[in-house]
């Protein structure tokens, strides 16, 4: 049963899906309407550390937080997603207590005090479609549609996390779930 398109659900890459910038991803769609569509790839970590980003901010010196490649647009961009109890200002609801946005100080509060389960992902760049065209992607096999959770995207590890959305989608799908990831994404 395909999830219907809209914000807080993850767009998986179809198997056949050959663009490098979305080969075997996993997007997290956090905006959807008549203007477009915009999400942020919960799959790609990179190599740089939060602190490398924002060497302004004293608490991130000591902090290990890879930044998430987001996507194709603005990649000199950071954007944040937190995983908060309550909804902190200056950001959009993407997904029940998953919220897109935020600012240095709800950063701090996570990083020196979180509550529960709180945490986030930073993310360089983004990804975007016009109006009409994540529809089209879509009708030609591009992506699969399926709910977001935010276990899948705050604690399960990025590098399996295709191939093990995969595996549910589609029992036929399980021949592309084992094989290796494309080792030039790396």
């Amino acid at each position: 049963m395909k999830t219907p398109l809209g914000k807080g659900i993850f767009l998986v890459a179809t198997p056949g899906l050959r663009d490098p910038n979305f080969r075997q991803t996993v997007v997290l769609l956090c905006e959807h309407g008549e203007q477009g569509a915009l999400g942020v790839i919960v799959n790609r970590p990179t190599e740089i550390h939060i602190s490398e980003v924002l060497p302004q901010v004293p608490i991130l010196e000591s902090e290990c937080h890879r930044v998430f490649a987001g996507g194709p647009v603005q990649r000199n961009n950071l954007l944040i997603l937190f995983r908060l109890n309550d909804k902190p200002p200056d950001t959009h609801p993407v997904i029940d207590g998953v919220y897109l946005g935020g600012d240095v100080e709800t950063l701090n509060r996570v990083l020196k005090a979180p509550s529960g389960e709180e945490s986030f992902r930073a993310f360089m760049g983004y990804s975007g479609w016009a109006p009409g065209q994540l529809e089209n992607e879509i009708e030609m096999g591009s992506w699969f549609t399926v709910p977001a959770d935010p276990v899948l995207i705050f604690e399960k590890d990025p590098a399996r996390l295709w191939v093990d959305i995969l595996k549910t989608i589609d029992e036929n799908l399980t021949i592309y779930a084992d094989m290796p990831l494309d080792p030039s994404l790396n």
